[in-house]
């Protein structure tokens, strides 16, 4: 985002609040939003830095596994995040809600994996897949993943 006149309100308060100087890169105010613009110009939103998986090198948005894994028929919510792995840095683990009458088992497990492996990069297919009855959520409906990532 540019600096602007509430970005001057801002530079204002920086006495009592400190922290607004460090979201700024010259005139440009740091969000922690990611995003990437493709070879046309479209510009790709891939989510909050914090939330951001870093495995084998790649960074990994977590909606694109999320949006992927509520296609599968016997997903309900899904919410992927990354975890301690020590070879790759984090690896994906994605927490699954399945919809009412399905079974949880370690076959279905597998058969999400590969169904999520299938349609995107190998990288971004979860490596561990846990089954829960409910994803912590804000008020507004948005998933709380770090109190995932620290389960």
């Amino acid at each position: 985002m540019r600096r602007g006149s509430f970005w001057r309100w801002l530079d204002y308060r920086q006495t009592a609040h400190p922290w607004t100087g460090a979201k700024f890169a010259g005139d440009w105010c740091l969000t922690g939003d990611v995003a990437v613009r493709d070879e046309n110009g479209y510009v790709w939103y891939k989510g909050r830095e914090d939330d951001l998986i870093s495995s084998d090198g790649y960074r990994i948005g977590p909606t694109d596994i999320e949006d992927c894994l509520i296609k599968h028929e016997a997903v309900l919510m899904a919410a992927a995040v990354g975890v301690p792995d020590p070879v790759r840095g984090e690896s994906v683990r994605a927490f699954v809600v399945p919809r009412p009458g399905v079974a949880a088992s370690p076959a279905l497990a597998d058969e999400i994996r590969r169904f999520v492996g299938g349609r995107l990069a190998w990288y971004e297919a979860p490596r561990d897949i846990v089954f829960v009855d409910e994803l912590p959520l804000t008020a507004t409906g948005k998933i709380i993943r770090r109190e995932l990532r620290s389960r």
